[in-house]
């Protein structure tokens, strides 16, 4: 099933399933899918997301932009606003250095952990390929696994996953992890 459109309606089907959302045929492990797709279908999928409605589904889903989620971390340290004037002054190379130390795995899943509404019965993850290269999506969810093993996971994802390794854009290095599921 190679048309997006399809496969995010087999998606919406999936998430409401009541074996999915209690981690059934896991054999005990921890419920964390990727939906990989094509970067080219970027804004199909954000469409989706934007109107994925709790009202007519028989869950509830908390949809989780990594990008709006650095965004909230960088006003929470107080630095949103100079980081224009950080980058002009010491440069593109800085600015990635710096938000490698102070935006890690570990930050922005207690920024996931606060805001997630436990009523939710599951995270849908966006955004992965807007905060590239500072944050890794392999490291987030080895981060995210021990605050939602009870919570199923699922990662809207740019790229591939094969099952032991996800590559962003179907370009870049893979990085290894063999928690995830592939979903549709």
């Amino acid at each position: 099933m190679s048309n997006i459109t399809e496969r995010l309606d087999q998606l919406k089907k999936f998430i409401q399933e009541d074996d999915f959302l209690k981690g059934r045929g896991l054999s005990n492990e921890v419920n964390i899918r990727m939906f990989c797709y094509n970067p080219k279908e970027e804004m199909a999928v954000r469409y989706f997301t934007d109107h994925l409605n709790n009202d007519e589904l028989a869950c509830n889903v908390q949809v989780i932009d990594l990008y709006e989620t650095f965004l909230s971390i960088c006003e929470d340290k107080r630095i949103l606003n100079r980081i224009p004037q950080l980058e002009k002054k010491r440069g593109k190379e800085f600015l990635e250095k710096q938000f490698e130390k102070s935006c890690d795995a570990t930050v922005f899943a207690k920024k996931i952990v606060d805001i997630f509404d436990d009523n939710n019965d599951l995270l849908l993850i966006t955004g992965g390929g807007k905060v590239f290269p500072f944050m890794r999506v392999h490291a987030l969810l080895n981060t995210l696994q021990e605050d939602f093993n009870k919570k199923p996971i699922v990662v809207l994802y740019p790229g591939t996953f094969d099952g032991h390794y996800v590559k962003l854009f179907n370009q870049l290095k893979s990085n290894e992890y063999y928690r995830a599921f592939n979903i549709i």
